[in-house]
């Protein structure tokens, strides 16, 4: 813990001070992430990064469940695309499937779904001829 600033010292070279101290002992080179890039340097500024933030890591999501289903189900068209085996690809398509299905039986709130199941056997074939097997 730092101590309190002395009295009739600048705020601006007390703290000045913490942190050149600080990093004299090499206390900054112990943090994780040290060395790398910062996440989203580039990105144009927005305001709610910390709500998005904040969602992301207590694994809310920002989108109506009808419209995260369907982000999902492209997700795993995505990832049937870069599987490594049919088994991956068969797995990939059934579990999204269930899901696909499950909200079928008891629509989510939001807006429609406008989702049906995968055809498994004719992703599976695309999938095929986008290989050459």
């Amino acid at each position: 813990m730092t101590e309190r600033k002395p009295p009739g010292v600048s705020v601006e070279s007390w703290v000045d001070r913490q942190i050149r101290e600080a990093a004299e002992r090499g206390e900054f080179e112990k943090l994780p992430g040290y060395g790398k890039p910062l996440a989203a340097i580039d990105a144009p500024y927005d305001e709610l990064w910390w709500i998005r933030d904040k969602m992301h890591r207590e694994g809310f999501a920002a989108l109506p469940p009808a419209l995260a289903l369907r982000k999902e189900a492209e997700d795993a068209l995505e990832a049937v695309r870069g599987a490594r085996s049919e088994r991956q690809a068969r797995d990939i398509l059934t579990a999204v499937n269930e899901k696909i299905r499950a909200a079928l039986r008891r629509p989510p709130p939001g807006p429609p779904l406008h989702l049906t199941e995968f055809d498994v056997d004719d992703v599976l074939r695309t999938w095929r001829e986008s290989r050459g097997d």
